[in-house]
């Protein structure tokens, strides 16, 4: 579940989103009417969408933009003028007057791609030490001299024994050279 914070100068336009967005199986965090407030709550969670106004009382939505976590989206509502004149590229905008549909699959839109970033870090690799590239590399050069292997071999073979046995490469070469020497 995303995170969504709902920011706007006006409390009678944050509570109406907030409904709508709730109504819909949204889950709301938090209902801030200041630029502070957003960022102190941004902060708190880490990350996921905040849908605010142009303008408040403390600051303007590029302000907040700039200030708010890299783990953030940010959906503006603005005026139709607002929207086609803002400074700032990597952020979507809704004119108003607000079309509920708009707002619900925007926010979808939004979720989904927040999810993808999230996939897509936890599927990069890790990167690896010195010490473990020098303890796979070492491992493989056993493999390459006891069984007569090539290193492409020796590697393909850790990768086999690490995925039977649901092991890193780095516990499987650990492994590999504690039953060898």
């Amino acid at each position: 579940m995303t995170n969504i914070i709902i920011a706007f100068p006006k409390q009678e336009i944050a509570r109406g989103i907030r409904k709508i967005l709730m109504q819909n199986g949204y889950h709301v965090d938090t209902v801030c009417y200041t630029g502070a407030q957003a960022l102190q709550s941004a902060n708190e969670l880490g990350g996921g969408i905040i849908v605010c106004g142009y303008r408040f009382v403390d600051m303007m939505y590029t302000e907040l933009h700039e200030y708010l976590p890299d783990q953030f989206e940010m959906l503006l509502v603005a005026s139709p003028a607002n929207c086609e004149s803002r400074e700032i590229k990597n952020l979507v905008c809704l004119a108003t007057p607000l079309k509920i549909n708009e707002l619900l699959t925007t926010v979808e839109m939004m979720e989904y791609t927040i999810m993808r970033r999230k996939k897509k870090m936890r599927d990069r690799p890790k990167e690896r030490s010195s010490e473990e590239i020098t303890l796979i590399a070492e491992a493989k050069a056993l493999l390459m001299e006891r069984n007569n292997l090539s290193e492409e071999e020796a590697h393909r073979y850790m990768q086999k024994r690490s995925m039977d046995n649901g092991t890193g490469m780095v516990e499987t070469a650990q492994m590999i050279l504690s039953l060898f020497t």
